[in-house]
């Protein structure tokens, strides 16, 4: 399995990078499949938020849905740990997940292969940032005018999935919202989250071409 540690705005330091390969190591146990874990370190330099200065971004790329957590503390050491307990947690839910698949293989329902689109080999994250998305992947970050607001822009490829999948996924990744093409509909919606444990659901009253709405078996 490779690691692949970056610093986005900062120097990443040759310990820390052998601390966070011993450390992400035993991400094996629970993704036995994972073909590469990023790490990206962020460095924050508002003096107000010195507590929560140093970010780090853990990125599990296995046969599956990717699986992200994050996490920011004073020093980065302590944010890697943070971040892989979230990690770890989500890896067992995978992992619960599959074997509960594996259980149902026999149900009516015909299988759907969810899994998001391979992204490219690292993310990308230097001045030579393409001008514009042209394939699943790209990234660009540009300023909002002459304000200080930076508006970074990501392409992903739509994957028809049922709600439920959705869900999952948006769990994996740790996000609050999750953008993907309602199987059932054809319709392009997003899944956020709400209070506690409810979700809401958001779709578009329009339908994406070369896609059908599927009604699967009960």
């Amino acid at each position: 399995m490779e690691i692949v540690v970056v610093g986005r705005h900062t120097e990443v330091a040759e310990r820390f990078r052998r601390h966070a390969e011993d450390k992400l190591a035993k991400v094996t146990q629970l993704a036995p499949y994972a073909r590469r874990v990023d790490v990206e370190v962020t460095r924050e330099n508002n003096p107000r938020l010195s507590e929560l200065r140093e970010r780090v971004e853990l990125t599990v790329r296995d046969k599956g849905p990717v699986i992200r957590a994050e996490a920011a503390a004073d020093d980065r050491f302590g944010a890697l740990d943070l971040a892989l307990d979230k990690l770890t947690e989500r890896l067992r839910r995978a992992r619960d997940r599959r074997k509960d698949h594996r259980r149902r293989s026999n149900d009516v329902i015909p299988a759907v292969d969810v899994r998001p689109y391979d992204e490219v080999a690292a993310e990308r994250e230097t001045e030579a940032a393409p001008a514009t998305l042209a394939e699943p992947g790209d990234a660009v970050e540009h300023q909002l005018g002459d304000s200080p607001v930076l508006i970074r822009e990501k392409l992903h490829r739509a994957e028809p999935m049922t709600v439920d999948d959705a869900v999952y996924q948006m769990e994996m990744v740790g996000h609050d919202f999750f953008l993907f093409i309602d199987k059932e509909s054809a319709r392009p919606a997003a899944v956020y989250r709400r209070r506690g444990w409810t979700y809401g659901v958001i779709q578009l009253d329009t339908q994406v071409d070369g896609a059908e709405p599927v009604t699967e078996l009960t």
